[in-house]
């Protein structure tokens, strides 16, 4: 006994079996990179979502330590600025960051301007022993649209790194790259 096909089943069959299908998709497909490629600045608006890091150091305190004596009476200040959205968090041996992420559309000058004040006010709240909050502002131009990460079995640290460092040279001549760091990895032989 063979079922009867709906409308959809017809119309997906007809397609199927249809020659004309993958010209249908190549021409879809090229309409779409056309209207991407020909879309004005003006139709694509940059998103404001002010981001700041913030960098505490504590040395020699113990993670648990720079949690309960930094990173929450940070983060409870933090919180009763206006427009904050998000704030993420992280306490380790020595040293406390905090991510402070205000609502999409705030104006990232006076985002700034509010924490600052928030912090600078605040000064006399900072434990014995910790340093004075490092406040670095971030844009959503400052993330990073490639990543690279390097391993190797043939190679040791030194030499990975004298790798990594000739691929820094060269992305660093390419034209309007902005920034370019290389992250961990041994900077010397030890001996």
């Amino acid at each position: 006994m063979k079922e009867e096909l709906g409308f959809a089943g017809k119309f997906a069959h007809a397609f199927i079996g249809s020659k004309l299908t993958p010209l249908i998709i190549a021409a879809s497909i090229l309409l779409g990179v056309g209207a991407v490629l020909m879309l004005p600045r003006e139709e694509e608006p940059q998103i404001i979502v002010p981001m700041i890091d913030i960098f505490v150091q504590m040395p020699g305190a113990p993670a648990k330590e720079v949690e309960e004596r930094v990173t929450r009476p940070m983060e409870q200040l933090l919180w009763e600025i206006p427009g904050v959205e998000y704030i993420y968090s992280t306490s380790s041996p020595g040293y406390a960051m905090a991510i402070v992420r205000f609502k999409v559309g705030e104006d990232e000058e006076k985002s700034i301007v509010r924490l600052n004040q928030k912090m600078f006010a605040n000064f006399d709240l900072i434990p014995p022993g910790a340093s004075q909050p490092l406040i670095k502002p971030r844009s959503i131009d400052d993330v990073p649209i490639l990543a690279l990460t390097f391993s190797s079995d043939h190679y040791d640290h030194f030499m990975l790194r004298r790798i990594v460092a000739q691929v820094y040279d060269q992305i660093k001549q390419v034209v309007d790259v902005s920034e370019v760091k290389i992250i961990g990895g041994s900077a010397g032989r030890s001996g």
